[in-house]
Order: structure tokens, then sequence, then C-alpha cells
């Protein structure tokens, strides 16, 4: 017996959608983060750092910048296919699908923006 025409069960997948999408904001908050404090800790020492330490923070940040990148292109595409494999009386009337997904990818594409700008300004 299948539950599938309850609303509640898109309404699960969608709340799924959203807890990744909080899991890569947070890691591309993170990176930028550890990206920035090395720049930021270069300037209150007032020294120049050696470049192994300065090149270690950028590519951690860039790490996770493009992990959480890659979450959120992962989840939103989880989403659509379960979405897309739900009949029309299971979504409710009039609902929009997609608007998850496209904030999903619209982070995403910011992102690798992001991490090309921190690799493109370092050199």
């Amino acid at each position: 017996m299948s539950y599938l025409d309850d609303p509640r069960v898109f309404f699960a997948a969608e709340r799924t959608l959203l807890a990744w999408q909080r899991t890569a904001l947070a890691l591309m908050g993170f990176g930028f983060v550890v990206e920035r404090f090395g720049l930021f800790l270069r300037m209150v020492a007032g020294i120049s750092s050696p470049e192994s330490q300065r090149a270690f923070s950028l590519w951690i940040g860039v790490a996770l910048l493009l992990l959480g990148a890659v979450v959120a292109i992962v989840s939103a595409t989880q989403f659509k296919v379960f979405a897309g494999a739900l009949r029309a009386p299971e979504i409710p009337h009039g609902y929009r699908t997609n608007f998850g997904v496209c904030t999903n990818l619209l982070l995403a594409a910011m992102a690798m923006l992001v991490a090309i700008h921190f690799v493109w300004t370092a050199g």
C-alpha cells in the first residue's frame, strides 16, 4: 500500500531539499571564511606569510566552496527526479516545484564564481 497520494510525502521531500540547501550554504560560507581568514591573519600580522601557508587557506577554502556547490547540484537533481516521479494529484494544485531546484542551482553557480575569483586573484 503506497502513501504517495498524501501531499505530506512531497513536502517531506521538499524539506529534505531545503536541509541539503542549508548544508550547501554552510559549506560555502565556511569555505569563504577559511579563505578570507588566511588573508586576515596576514594583514593583522603585518608580515608576508610563506606562500605555502597562503596557498593552504586558499585551496581549503576553494575546496569547501566547490563541495558546497556539488551538494547543491546533487540535492537539486535528486529532488527533481523525485518530483518528476510524482503524479499530478500528489502535488498540491498550483504549486511550483522548480523554485527550490533553481535556487540550489543559482547558489552552486555563485559558489563556483566565487571560487574562480579566489583562484584568479590569488596569482
